[in-house]
């Protein structure tokens, strides 16, 4: 692996001055940023650690609302007996990431910011309608997710936590790869403040996504039974060794069917 810097700062503040003054990158649990620079994918010549900043992490719930810190860890979530009583399905979601050792180190706000394709939060962000919250703003998940690997972070931007509404019901389900537990497809519904959402996360060519006319059957009867005989497009998802595009597309609603509780 290349050489590089490295530091360690105690606050957002310092931190987004440093991965704003160098060719840097921020990292938390490293469970994506290690694996790329070893592969040589990418060569920072800093990497600054913001996995000892205490303001980053935490769990709080208030106002209708269910608030996570960015350095939080997928564990952490899964244990928290805040996230269980508020938003269940968002615990079962975080206690399935990977293996124990990611999730024990991966956090949070470094899924987010890396935005795999395949990744689970993404997909509980998306269909809660989460609010992301930077060091410099606060995005909607719409305005976050741009597309594959792609966010509205700009340089020197840092999250710091991500704020849930708390839905009257939600649910999720997952078909993973065995090998690496990605999502081949995962499906994450809610029926909530802002009315009944449907996010897929490892079938998108782009990334994550909302599948409205899932949403409109559910709108209009919130059931597993207003989703016999729904179908799903092929076009424009996924297709590669461990499933066609069809085949996710008939995973979809299948899938969204069980997560609906």
């Amino acid at each position: 692996m290349q050489t590089f810097a490295y530091s360690n700062p105690g606050t957002v503040a310092d931190a987004a001055r440093a991965a704003a003054a160098t060719d840097a990158k921020l990292i938390a649990g490293g469970q994506t940023l290690l694996q790329s620079m070893k592969l040589g994918l990418i060569a920072p010549s800093a990497v600054v650690d913001i996995s000892g900043i205490a303001e980053l992490k935490g769990i709080t719930s208030s106002g209708g609302k269910l608030t996570i810190g960015a350095g939080t860890t997928h564990a952490a979530v899964a244990a928290s007996a805040e996230v269980q009583k508020a938003i269940p399905a968002l615990a079962e979601l975080a206690g399935h990431i990977g293996d124990r050792q990611v999730r024990n180190r991966g956090t949070l706000g470094g899924s987010l910011a890396n935005n795999d394709p395949a990744a689970c939060y993404p997909a509980a962000v998306l269909a809660l309608g989460a609010n992301i919250t930077t060091n410099q703003r606060t995005l909607s998940a719409e305005q976050f997710f741009q597309g594959l690997y792609t966010t509205a972070l700009q340089d020197g931007e840092v999250i710091t936590s991500v704020s849930f509404p708390i839905p009257e019901k939600a649910g999720w389900q997952k078909f993973k790869q065995p090998a690496s537990r990605f999502s081949l497809v995962g499906v994450f519904v809610s029926n909530g403040p802002a009315g009944v959402r449907v996010a897929v996360t490892g079938a998108g060519a782009n990334g994550v996504f909302r599948a409205s006319a899932l949403e409109a059957k559910l709108a209009a009867n919130y059931s597993a039974a207003a989703l016999q005989g729904a179908t799903m497009e092929a076009a424009g998802l996924n297709s590669d060794l461990h499933g066609s595009a069809a085949y996710r597309a008939a995973l979809i609603p299948v899938l969204t069917a069980r997560a609906v509780v």
